[in-house]
């Protein structure tokens, strides 16, 4: 019974605002001192500080997600975001020398708690993972967009334009250049119309097609993943304040109940 009481003091204590807020700031000051940490000059005035300051943090950090694993026990490994909070703050433990010295630059990762802990931030990567499935119908769709255009411009301009597209994996990279919109006028269908003067037939579609047709179905998918999301949360509020308000009837009802039972009882005592 002592562990049951001590076990809900905790729960209760982490899921108090001020105690994620507390976190919260941390995890930002933390990033303010991975960030000081890739000045030379500060490490070298304030190197000690800095790295002491880390280690207290990283000591908080692991206090809080142990104090989380004893609230939650077995429930804390089915959270997804409980699980990416666990693993981040892990990579952090490990040793970061011989060949984990790559382990010390994704101390880094520490700064991505932000996301398992601001509301908003959470519901944004929430909507991207659940679009994902609608994302990658579009992306196999764009993919074979690219194909047909990068083996027309191979076979069309690879003689005259071999660094651009020489090979079919030449036309893909100089292809997504041009969808990126990244000098595509001066750097690549101008010299290119020099000699071909239709290129613009080719390149014109492309365009329309890849940047602005895909692009915006891969924003609208996420948009409305993202409203989906919203949606579902209105509705278990909704939910949630019917249950609560059955609840308070139901409790009034029997109230009334118990009134006219009261009531009853006081009739037969006066008729006696």
């Amino acid at each position: 019974m002592e562990a049951q009481k001590l076990q809900q003091k905790v729960q209760h204590l982490v899921e108090k605002n001020w105690f994620s807020h507390s976190i919260l700031v941390l995890i930002l000051i933390n990033a303010v001192l991975l960030g000081m940490e890739t000045s030379a000059t500060l490490m070298q005035n304030f190197g000690a500080v800095i790295l002491l300051a880390d280690k207290i943090l990283l000591s908080v950090f692991v206090l809080e997600l142990l104090l989380r694993i004893f609230a939650y026990r077995l429930h804390f490994f089915k959270d997804p975001w409980s699980l990416f909070d666990f693993a981040v703050v892990a990579i952090a433990l490990m040793p970061a020398t011989g060949q984990f010295s790559v382990l010390r630059a994704l101390r880094v990762l520490r700064v991505l708690r932000l996301l398992s802990i601001v509301p908003s931030m959470r519901r944004v990567v929430s909507a991207l993972l659940g679009s994902l499935p609608g994302l990658g119908s579009i992306a196999m769709v764009l993919v074979l967009i690219y194909y047909v255009f990068a083996v027309i411009a191979t076979k069309l301009f690879g003689s005259a334009f071999p660094e651009w597209f020489g090979s079919l994996g030449a036309s893909f990279y100089t292809l997504f250049q041009v969808m990126t919109l990244e000098s595509w006028s001066m750097g690549i269908s101008r010299p290119v119309m020099e000699q071909y003067p239709y290129a613009w037939a080719f390149f014109v579609p492309f365009i329309l097609i890849a940047t602005f047709t895909m692009l915006n179905l891969f924003i609208a998918i996420i948009v409305n993943t993202m409203q989906t999301f919203t949606d579902q949360e209105h509705a278990a509020e909704r939910a949630e304040d019917k249950k609560a308000e059955q609840a308070e009837q139901q409790l009034l009802h029997q109230q009334l109940t118990q009134i006219r039972q009261e009531l009853q009882e006081l009739k037969q005592l006066l008729k006696q």
